[in-house]
């Protein structure tokens, strides 16, 4: 035999010199739940190792994944019922314990990048991504909405707003709004294939945010779809979004993959709360080993065209490069 593959799999220090794969800190957006008040640090039951954080409590937080060399974070608020109402105007308000959270995080650490959530879900009495009239999700009057959140999310300071929504044409729409009020040089990461998952159980629980009624299947993608995420992603790039992302990562490995090769965007993946959770709970009853496990699931996501990750691994996998 002249060709014998297993001569580059002798020794770590062969396999390390020509992995295909790399996955760097600089890779990895953490996500963070903000909730409202002080010296608040709540476990998510579902979630282990991740918390509902007051602002007081999130800057040590902030610091900490800081020093371990993370400096990317998502924010996500969780809203008491009494702030919600039917056209999320709490999202834009001024009092807005979110966005003040934003300025006072920007300030503090001016360096690092903080991305936004935008959707009506958090702040909508009827818990949907958009407006609801007559059971039905409308469009074009959520599109209003989306943008003055985006704007306000700005004027605190976000770096980069995160359309989650799945609303038709709202990258556009906030894009202008944006450009219209002097932020043209914040960004737009597109949800732009977020498909109708079962694995987004634990992050409603975290944010108390799931439907009062009916579910999400109108304007989340249907999972047996990826054609269609081509679709919406020459929408997003044509609308003025800087990157596209595919959630959940794990079971869409393939149109991370289908995007990577048709764009020339920036793709992320997020490896959302479901997926995290399922690696816990099956290591804490010994079926698996969680480092080995996450770390092969980070490295799958990359390896299949990712060059961002959102992960709730991240602070784990800081603290294993460190």
């Amino acid at each position: 035999m002249l060709q014998r593959p297993r001569r580059n799999r002798k020794s770590k220090a062969i396999r390390d010199l020509i992995a295909e794969t790399s996955l760097q800190k600089n890779n990895l957006i953490y996500p963070l739940f903000l909730v409202n008040g002080e010296n608040k640090k709540t476990e998510i039951d579902s979630m282990p190792n991740c918390y509902r954080w007051s602002i007081d409590l999130l800057l040590h937080e902030i610091e900490d994944c800081i020093k371990l060399g993370l400096n990317n974070f998502a924010l996500f608020p969780a809203v008491e019922d009494n702030l919600k109402d039917k056209e999320a105007t709490y999202s834009y308000h001024h009092d807005n314990f979110y966005l003040q959270a934003i300025n006072t995080i920007k300030n503090k650490f001016p360096n690092i990048t903080l991305m936004s959530d935008v959707a009506m879900d958090p702040y909508s009495s009827d818990g949907h991504d958009g407006y609801v009239e007559n059971g039905e999700i409308i469009n074009d009057k959520t599109l209003p909405i989306l943008a003055k959140m985006a704007v306000a999310q700005a004027q605190a300071g976000i770096d980069i707003i995160g359309p989650s929504d799945m609303m038709d044409g709202r990258v556009g729409v906030i894009r202008e709004a944006l450009d219209q009020n002097g932020f043209t040089n914040t960004s737009i990461m597109s949800y732009t294939a977020k498909y109708a998952s079962s694995f987004y159980g634990p992050f409603r629980d975290a944010l108390d945010s799931a439907p009062k009624s009916g579910d999400k299947k109108t304007y989340q993608m249907d999972p047996r779809n990826k054609k269609e995420a081509l679709i919406e992603a020459e929408l997003d790039e044509f609308e003025g979004a800087d990157f596209l992302m595919v959630k959940p990562a794990l079971s869409y490995l393939d149109v991370i993959h289908c995007l990577k090769e048709q764009t020339d965007l920036p793709i992320s993946a997020y490896n959302v709360s479901g997926e995290y959770a399922m690696i816990h709970a099956a290591a804490q009853n010994g079926w698996l080993d969680y480092e080995k496990t996450y770390m092969e699931v980070l490295t799958s996501i990359k390896r299949a065209g990712a060059d961002i990750i959102l992960t709730y691994f991240a602070k784990d996998f800081a603290k294993l490069k460190s």
